[in-house]
């Protein structure tokens, strides 16, 4: 099974991140990092007619894209251990593109940073997320 097709399994898994329709566009296990698509729809709206997304839903995105750039590397989902987020500008009527690149991935933690772009490319928001990489067993 190549690297795309045991996180696409991982991430159809995932209710949460079905129901966010999130989509692979990219997986660079080199880089390491991946990007993700996420569809808007209404359902995302901050506020009933804004089209705005909730700001609640680009951190879900945000989150997710840094936990598989972390993946691109380590082979394994992995749980978030802190996450930072800039808000830049709303996202409104827009569909938009994670972009996420594992900075580091050490023994015991990973450092990944994440771009998040409107569909014109400007970005909307930028996270930085620290994920466990060390292997528990139970």
């Amino acid at each position: 099974m190549t690297d795309a097709a045991k996180l696409r399994a991982l991430m159809a898994s995932s209710p949460f991140h079905d129901f966010l329709g999130l989509e692979l566009l990219d997986l660079d296990p080199a880089g390491p990092s991946v990007t993700l698509g996420a569809k808007w729809r209404p359902g995302f709206e901050r506020e009933l007619g804004s089209k705005q997304w909730h700001g609640g839903v680009l951190a879900a995105v945000i989150d997710i894209a840094g936990a598989y750039a972390a993946f691109a590397k380590t082979g394994r989902g992995l749980p978030t251990v802190d996450l930072r987020i800039d808000y830049m500008r709303p996202a409104i009527d827009t569909d938009l593109r994670a972009e996420a690149k594992a900075l580091r991935t050490g023994r015991t933690l990973g450092t990944v940073d994440v771009a998040l772009r409107d569909k014109n490319g400007a970005i909307v928001a930028a996270g930085r997320g620290t994920y466990f990489t060390q292997t528990v067993s139970a």
